[in-house]
């Protein structure tokens, strides 16, 4: 099927069960997603989604994700109100990976901070940029 899509020329159509079908999900039935924040491509963080899940992002129009510490699906913003908006699903050339662009309110990561990657690597230190406090809302 990816070798299909892969030589399908722009604008070809494919039904969405016989690619969902084809994911090499892992032994879990998972597949890794990335949050991207739709208007400026900035990365937000990175999850797991079984279809379930998947479907559930397509049908509700806001991020579901598996989380794989509370073995359930995981609502992004249920508790929180820092929901992701969903503008599109994108399946990388292989389907092992799903980049899921969004428009987030408030912070994505778990701690308030706008990303969940905040700790920049620079030689042999960790500088951890920007805090809770300063980005929530944002």
């Amino acid at each position: 099927m990816f070798l299909k899509l892969e030589q399908a020329s722009a604008g070809s159509r494919f039904p969405l069960d016989q690619v969902l079908a084809q994911i090499p999900w892992n032994s879990q039935g998972l597949v890794t997603a990335v949050a991207q924040q739709y208007n400026s491509g900035e990365v937000l963080m990175l999850a797991w989604m079984n279809r379930e899940a998947l479907m559930e992002t397509l049908r509700s129009g806001q991020a579901c994700y598996w989380s794989r510490s509370r073995r359930g699906l995981w609502r992004k913003g249920e508790t929180s109100g820092h929901v992701q908006h969903l503008k599109q699903v994108r399946l990388d050339c292989d389907g092992d990976a799903l980049l899921v662009l969004v428009d987030q309110v408030g912070g994505a990561c778990h701690t308030g901070r706008r990303s969940c990657f905040y700790n920049l690597i620079d030689g042999d230190e960790i500088v951890v940029h920007g805090s809770p406090v300063d980005l929530v809302g944002h």
